[in-house]
């Protein structure tokens, strides 16, 4: 049996309560399990997950608080843990095994990021969710998910976003933009698309990984995008 291997991005803001805007929904957590223990249900799907922590601390917006910005993204990167930890969690207790590896140590928490160790608990069908980032600070979560998903050898890098897809322009603000189904690598660096930061979309120019933009909020996309089918937008 041929199986495939993604990484599977997911922001801060799918985690959060719908009702304050940020923290831990557990309805959101319940539903995002739900659909990865579907995506992963038959043993031919390998998934790694990358987690934000956008819900519960944005490093790259405390500067206004005064606090030093490394310190900021350590901070940042401590509540993707938080997420990581949830999000196992609420996917064991549905039955599938699943690892947390962290970028920045903390073993009684969880595993310190080691790549074949990661690339053994992902042929061995358990789900491994990838914390910290990448463990320094100034990188995006989209940077530590284009990395991680170069590391493990991942077929495609899934980013689940709160839009269908990638638009000619901000759909919150031009109700006239287009969703495009297809773009390059290039249109998202020279265009300023800002789906991702510019280093995440360069690395995976260099090792020619495709992403995939889709919306994480509709029920059933997770699995569609895991599973290959058509969904958001095809970056190559």
């Amino acid at each position: 049996m041929t199986r495939r291997r993604v990484l599977l991005k997911l922001s801060g803001e799918a985690f959060a309560d719908p009702e304050l805007g940020y923290g831990i929904g557990t309805t959101q957590v319940g539903r995002l399990a739900g659909e990865v223990v579907e995506a992963v249900g038959d043993g031919d799907i390998e998934l790694g997950i990358v987690v934000g922590g956008g819900n519960i601390f944005r490093g790259a917006s405390a500067g206004a608080t005064g606090i030093e910005p490394a310190t900021a993204d350590s901070m940042g990167m401590l509540a993707t843990v938080i997420n990581a930890l949830a999000l196992r969690s609420a996917i064991e207790n549905a039955g599938v095994p699943t690892r947390v590896q962290t970028a920045i140590s903390m073993q009684s928490l969880a595993e310190p990021y080691i790549r074949l160790r990661a690339i053994r608990h992902l042929e061995k069908g358990r789900v491994v969710i990838f914390a910290a980032g990448t463990g320094n600070p100034f990188f995006t979560t989209d940077t530590a998910a284009a990395l991680r998903a170069v590391e493990i050898g991942a077929e495609v890098m899934l980013k689940g976003t709160l839009v269908e897809g990638v638009y000619d322009a901000d759909p919150a603000t031009n109700p006239d933009a287009t969703l495009m189904r297809e773009v390059t690598y290039l249109d998202l660096i020279a265009k300023g698309l800002r789906v991702m930061d510019s280093t995440a979309a360069t690395m995976c120019k260099d090792h020619q990984l495709p992403i995939v933009v889709f919306n994480i909020t509709r029920p059933g996309n997770v699995v569609r995008a895991v599973r290959g089918e058509r969904i958001g937008t095809l970056v190559q």
